[in-house]
């Protein structure tokens, strides 16, 4: 278990959202795994989709675990401001990039 997983608050709220987590949760790595990255955090399937939408591997292995740095990208903050009115399970299509 990481640090990440075994803090409170991110065991039972989402790494990206900060929403409650529902009865989905995946298991995101900031470091992609093709990326030798390890580290995992609780997210919901949605955000999940969300942040490989918003980012390559490449991407994301240079932000690694900065939350800060995810969402300083416009898109991905405009997600998160909508879907935080959204109740845990909420599920949607989630469009790529390109």
């Amino acid at each position: 278990m990481t640090g990440a997983q075994s803090d409170v608050h991110s065991a039972v709220h989402c790494w990206l959202c900060e929403r409650p987590l529902g009865r989905a949760v995946q298991w995101h790595h900031p470091v992609p795994k093709a990326r030798k990255g390890r580290d995992v955090v609780a997210v919901h399937p949605i955000c999940h989709k969300t942040i490989h939408a918003c980012f390559t591997n490449a991407e994301l292995a240079r932000i690694g675990a900065d939350r800060t740095r995810l969402m300083a990208r416009e898109d991905l903050a405009r997600f998160v401001a909508w879907v935080a009115g959204r109740p845990p399970d909420f599920n949607a299509p989630v469009r790529r990039k390109g």
